[in-house]
């Protein structure tokens, strides 16, 4: 997705549509009157993603956890309880936890390796509001080669120069707080991490655009393992690799990307909301 100024005029074009300010304007991230509004639409933002993430495959087990900081309480976040379906996750499961890893709303428990390390994301960073975390199939195994994603296709260049490698904890369960924070420590910038052995991890300032990253950069993965078996492909160029990224890699692009999905899962699964 492509959004470029258009000053004499006043619009924006977005992948070739020209649209007006109020309409552009209601093609971005809502404003709340109160902080219980926010609240909710957060939660209810995090019950649709991990919905969409079990629709995809992204479950395994009782691995992965998507978060997002609660808008009152920013030491605190909302994230899945442990060992509970991504498929069928209702706004009603979530629990609440603060950064030393107690409950503090809800009566199931926190998966320790969830605690561990979005903890440490979410202290570090306080421009992060949501992070997104699940064992892929093709994050897992893109993740064993210890590599960035290389910009080979326009969507790639989301995270060109915009991601990193991880290779401290790789491969091993996260249960110690410490080795939580070394993970955050190699990851003080940027919307994507791949953790060598592991997987991929995304960041934002909103549900939407976590997940949103999390989902292509996912599918960015499959792409360059699909291409670099059939051969050697070819890079786009720093200059246009840093033209599209600029053009369709910042946040308010990855929210408006996440909407379709949004209003799919609003539509398929009404009872995410009970």
């Amino acid at each position: 997705m492509a959004i470029i100024e258009n000053e004499t005029k006043k619009t924006k074009i977005i992948d070739g549509v020209e649209l007006t300010a109020k309409t552009v304007a209601q093609m971005a991230p809502p404003k709340f009157a109160t902080v219980e509004e926010e609240r909710q639409h957060r939660k209810q933002k995090l019950a649709g993603a991990m919905r969409i993430f079990g629709r995809l495959g992204f479950g395994e087990g009782v691995a992965g956890h998507i978060t997002v900081r609660d808008p009152e309480f920013t030491d605190h976040f909302w994230v899945n309880p442990f060992a509970k379906s991504f498929r069928y996750m209702r706004v009603s499961d979530l629990i609440l936890v603060n950064h030393d890893g107690e409950v503090v709303y809800g009566s199931q428990p926190v998966n320790r390796a969830a605690f561990c390390i979005h903890a440490a994301i979410h202290r570090a960073r306080p421009d992060v509001v949501s992070a997104a975390h699940a064992h892929s199939p093709f994050g897992k195994s893109w993740s064993s080669l210890g590599r960035k994603l290389d910009p080979i296709t326009q969507d790639s260049c989301y995270f060109y120069e915009d991601h990193t490698v991880i290779t401290e904890q790789g491969g091993a369960v996260v249960f110690e707080i410490s080795a939580g924070q070394e993970i955050a420590a190699k990851f003080p910038k940027g919307k994507a991490a791949i953790h060598q052995n592991h997987g991929l991890f995304t960041v934002s300032d909103t549900v939407d655009a976590a997940a949103f990253w999390f989902i292509t950069m996912e599918r960015s993965c499959q792409a360059q393992l699909m291409a670099e078996a059939a051969g050697t492909p070819k890079l786009i160029p720093h200059e246009m690799a840093s033209y599209t990224r600029d053009l369709t890699g910042f946040p308010a692009a990855g929210w408006l990307q996440f909407q379709p999905l949004w209003e799919e899962i609003c539509r398929t699964d009404p009872d995410l909301f009970d």
